[in-house]
């Protein structure tokens, strides 16, 4: 009995030392590193509806944004069927989840309300509610516009359209007009279902989105170190 306790001592004092060493030679954790921390807080567009692992939103992004030279990671916030009111209700959980405070917040939400005829009013003031939260907390965001299908008539585009503008102005947040441009409409960019898009639509997205995250997040760092406004 001795004997195997002392081996077994043995074996701890073992593995707590290699644990010592790897913590020594690791890198630096994600919650301690200054490495840009994006979330993109959204629906299933930036969920990476029927796509694989990678293509998806979050995925393409961060890709995107290494192969430019920033090594930041994009963390999915994105969930499936959202409307404005179910993200503001999980917003605070959801940064909880996080390992650090973002260095940036991709609000990407409006659309499922838009598609089920939900009041334009209901979503403006969940979406003043979130945006207005992240900037209480100090956290720089990126609204990501949505714009209403022409067939719920001219009164209601309108005003949904000019939800997100107003939003960008109010706060002084920056403002991508319009998340799937060159998007909708093409079905060589689309899923089956003609809403969400598949591999290559993600990579038009992208694209046009990058320069607007590039500056956010060029802003936020500019600000830390004391050269911004």
């Amino acid at each position: 009995m001795t004997a195997r306790w002392h081996r077994y001592g043995l074996r701890c004092a073992i593995v707590h030392l290699a644990l010592l060493i790897a913590a020594a030679f690791a890198p630096p954790a994600l919650a301690q590193s200054r490495e840009p921390l994006i979330w993109a807080f959204g629906d299933s567009l930036t969920a990476g509806y029927g796509l694989r692992p990678g293509e998806g939103f979050t995925g393409q992004l961060q890709q995107a944004l290494r192969s430019s030279g920033i090594a930041a990671t994009v963390r999915n916030g994105g969930v499936s069927g959202d409307t404005t009111a179910q993200a503001r209700a999980r917003l605070r959980w959801g940064l909880r989840g996080l390992p650090r405070k973002p260095d940036l917040v991709i609000v990407e939400l409006g659309a499922n309300d838009m598609l089920r005829g939900l009041p334009v009013a209901q979503a403006a003031i969940n979406l003043d509610d979130i945006v207005g939260e992240l900037r209480r907390r100090n956290i720089p965001v990126l609204i990501a516009g949505m714009r209403a299908s022409p067939n719920l008539g001219q009164r209601y585009v309108a005003a949904f359209d000019a939800i997100y503008p107003g939003l960008a102005a109010r706060y002084r947040v920056p403002l991508y007009p319009f998340f799937m441009a060159g998007v909708t409409g093409n079905r060589t960019l689309l899923l089956g279902d003609g809403l969400h898009p598949n591999r290559r639509g993600v990579s038009v997205i992208v694209r046009g989105i990058l320069p607007s995250v590039r500056r956010a997040l060029s802003h936020d760092r500019a600000a830390i170190r004391g050269d911004g406004p």
